[in-house]
């Protein structure tokens, strides 16, 4: 199958705005709760749900607290706190809704939410040195400028107490024109075979209203600048990645 489509004609000012985009995920809480599946939009979820509670629960036996940013409903926490049931999580997102639900199946099981949070990353104020953990899945690539990017990574190594760590899984592009378009094609391929062509362009559009993704090569270069060292891909395919940081002792 081969599908062609135009690069985005759309700059980061011309994107929809923050509050626009709180509504959404205000009336997308259910879509956003399988833990099983995650987005189904994002190619590799599950593997990479399962890839990053392991990781953590090996490498990070006695943690104590974890930031979860854009926690949506929270499959991430719940995932990584059944193997940590003694985390202390903290969740932070731009919808109410998305936050009350994460909090609701959270206690359920009887683990600790420390605090809520509703706001953008971008705009939020976070603690220094409080967390051993911060996991942002599928949530960053709605930050709009590479100063952004640079200002939330600053606030992030701040954030985590020497040694921690910060998880990350998310929609990327790619430097090279030839290899964007070629791995988008894939992905085009990949969404007619969860659905179809009409739930394909669907969500191409909605990539060309909502999200501004940057490379895997920026990003790593910019965690690098930022302090953070141990800095591994743990998977990549098509335009997703998943990476974990680590700030030095």
């Amino acid at each position: 199958m081969s599908l062609k489509f135009s690069k985005s004609r759309m700059s980061p000012n011309e994107k929809i705005s923050i509050e626009e985009l709180r509504c959404q995920f205000d009336g997308e809480v259910e879509r956003f709760s399988n833990e099983q599946t995650g987005q189904t939009s994002s190619a590799d979820a599950p593997l990479i749900l399962s890839i990053f509670e392991t990781s953590i629960a090996r490498m990070y036996p006695n943690a104590q607290r974890l930031l979860d940013i854009g926690c949506g409903a929270g499959n991430f926490s719940l995932r990584i706190t059944r193997k940590l049931p003694k985390l202390k999580l903290t969740l932070l997102d731009l919808s109410r809704p998305m936050l009350q639900k994460a909090e609701e199946r959270l206690l359920a099981e009887h683990f600790t939410v420390e605090e809520t949070i509703q706001t953008d990353i971008v705009q939020a104020e976070l603690p220094n040195e409080k967390f051993d953990l911060v996991i942002a899945a599928a949530s960053l690539h709605h930050i709009r400028t590479r100063q952004d990017w640079k200002n939330v990574f600053d606030k992030i190594y701040r954030s985590l107490i020497p040694g921690g760590s910060f998880w990350i899984s998310d929609l990327i592009k790619h430097e090279n024109e030839t290899i964007e378009s070629l791995q988008k094609e894939r992905y085009a391929e990949y969404l007619c075979g969860l659905r179809d062509r009409t739930y394909q362009r669907h969500v191409f559009e909605y990539i060309d209203r909502s999200d501004t993704p940057e490379t895997l090569s920026f990003l790593i270069r910019t965690l690098e600048n930022t302090g953070f060292r141990q800095i591994d891909i743990i998977h990549k395919n098509i335009v997703f990645a998943a990476f974990v940081a680590v700030k030095p002792l």
